[in-house]
């Protein structure tokens, strides 16, 4: 519940950013800032830094103990925090080198390209407190308090929404770009989110000491646990900043393109986050640590069964929510971001981008099921290697498609390449003996393949009964449509899974 109150809240943000801002270059300038710090917390903190840390966590808690476990995360916590430091003042002095690295194509515009500069050297600070944040939720994710790492994504749409709706006006009256009034959102909800964690890390005695003199240091680096964790971040930082590396790629590459398309694809990528997040982040979450805890007790069926489990939950959600995103991207576009400074062109070409991102949301899911299935094993190197040839094949789509299909093509070639690194990675897994497919997978697919065809048969009609850009000063009737149609949708999708005999409880009790 509190990872859907995170993508509800995430998806009143933007419906805020794009009645304010709509799609233009400084909205671009904006989103090209603002995953700098997201691009670096990726591979640093929930990326590479999770990977690492949550299995050797659960492993040392579980062979040597929760004294050896405090201990080693005081002196990981104490490198953490030498190393952010450091980070943020070079990040800081070099944000015009950043920017440029990351959409070179913001130069056509001088004002937009210095925007970008501004609002990157006020937000850089915000990867420092989402390392630690990652940290935090490492922790308390091992001890199975999944409560407050979950919610704790809505205090940053909380405080950008309030910078959207309180903020940009005020900045806008005092003659300051409005849109500066987000930056100082994302700082102040980077700084909620580190302080959330932190009663909830002492109600457990497990709130970090860090060290701040040379020696603590020192002796922090020389610790057993930082230096295993260090070595498998290595690898790790590699698979994620292959991952990474695509986005910056896509990002270089839309800002050569036509204005706004950083901001289509920003709009789009935030839509499909929902499901992402309320569907794979979550699963992952949950089963890194359980997967990790299965894998020290050398309980192999108990493992396979876990896997196997994320893997048909996955299933049974992602497919018809790509099928509703395929079909019924227009209405949702409309009724989410048609307001205000997004025009029907804004609509109609984040629509189009959606449906690209929509061809791998299966892929983009099973892979937060699948990966933590090798980082449990403490087996970084398999995915790493795997995420690489995916790159490549990822960039020759961009290739071939850019031309033909503009932004459209960027998110299309993601979709394609995720589906691409889902499968590879499940034979990956079978083949080493890790996961063993459970009885019924045939009949349950089938079941629903029938179920989705339903569903998709149904929101097609939806589409076809009204022009969704069309509902001037009617948005709440357009909503309220919206509304109806999915609801009917999710009951139509459901209600054929139960009459066709699946048994829906069997996910429910994991």
């Amino acid at each position: 519940m509190l990872t859907l109150l995170s993508r509800i809240t995430g998806l009143v943000r933007e419906m805020l950013m794009a009645a304010t801002f709509g799609a233009s270059a400084l909205t671009d300038a904006f989103n090209v800032a603002f995953r700098i710090p997201n691009l670096l917390r990726r591979l640093f903190a929930e990326g590479a830094f999770s990977q690492a840390f949550v299995p050797v966590l659960a492993g040392v808690r579980a062979k040597e103990g929760n004294a050896a476990t405090r201990q080693m995360i005081d002196q990981i916590a104490t490198v953490l925090v030498w190393a952010l430091t450091l980070t943020c003042v070079l990040g800081v002095l070099g944000a015009p080198v950043l920017v440029w690295a990351m959409a070179s194509g913001l130069k056509q515009d001088p004002a937009s390209f210095d925007a970008a500069v501004f609002m990157t050297r006020w937000m850089f600070p915000y990867i420092a407190f989402m390392s630690l944040v990652a940290l935090s939720a490492g922790i308390l994710n091992t001890w199975r308090r999944f409560a407050v790492p979950a919610a704790t994504p809505v205090l940053l749409n909380v405080a950008m929404i309030a910078a959207a709706y309180w903020g940009a006006p005020w900045f806008g009256a005092q003659g300051i770009e409005p849109i500066y009034a987000m930056a100082g959102g994302v700082l102040l909800g980077g700084v909620l989110q580190l302080a959330v964690q932190i009663p909830a890390l002492l109600r457990l005695g497990l709130l970090p000491r860090i060290g701040l003199r040379w020696s603590a240091l020192r002796a922090a680096w020389a610790h057993p646990g930082t230096r295993r964790v260090t070595t498998l971040m290595l690898p790790a930082l590699l698979g994620v900043s292959v991952a990474q590396l695509s986005l910056l790629i896509n990002t270089q590459i839309a800002s050569h393109l036509a204005t706004g398309s950083v901001s289509w694809l920003t709009y789009a990528d935030r839509l499909m986050e929902f499901p992402t997040a309320l569907l794979g982040v979550a699963l992952g979450v949950v089963l890194l640590p359980q997967l990790a805890a299965a894998s020290a007790a050398d309980d192999a069926p108990r493992y396979s069964g876990l896997l196997d489990w994320g893997l048909r939950l996955a299933v049974l959600l992602a497919v018809p929510s790509a099928l509703a995103l395929l079909i019924f991207a227009q209405p949702l576009v409309a009724v989410i971001y048609h307001n205000g400074a997004f025009t029907d062109t804004d609509a109609r070409q984040t629509a189009v981008a959606l449906m690209g991102y929509g061809v791998g949301l299966l892929g983009l899911i099973a892979i937060k099921v699948l990966a933590p299935g090798f980082y449990a094993r403490q087996d970084i190197r398999t995915p790493v290697k795997i995420a690489i040839v995916v790159l490549v094949f990822t960039q020759c789509l961009n290739v071939l498609l850019v031309p033909h299909l503009a932004h459209a093509a960027l998110a299309l070639s993601i979709g394609i390449g995720a589906m691409v690194n889902a499968l590879w990675l499940l034979l990956g897994l079978i083949r080493c003996g890790a996961y063993t497919p459970r009885p019924g997978w045939l009949l349950f697919a089938l079941r629903v393949a029938f179920a989705s065809a339903l569903l998709g048969l149904f929101l097609g009609w939806a589409v076809a009964q009204f022009d969704w850009l069309d509902f001037d000063g009617r948005r709440l009737q357009r909503a309220g449509l919206l509304a109806l149609f999915v609801v009917a949708a999710v009951l139509l999708y459901f209600l054929t899974l139960l009459i066709s005999g699946l048994n829906l409880r069997q996910f429910v009790r994991k």
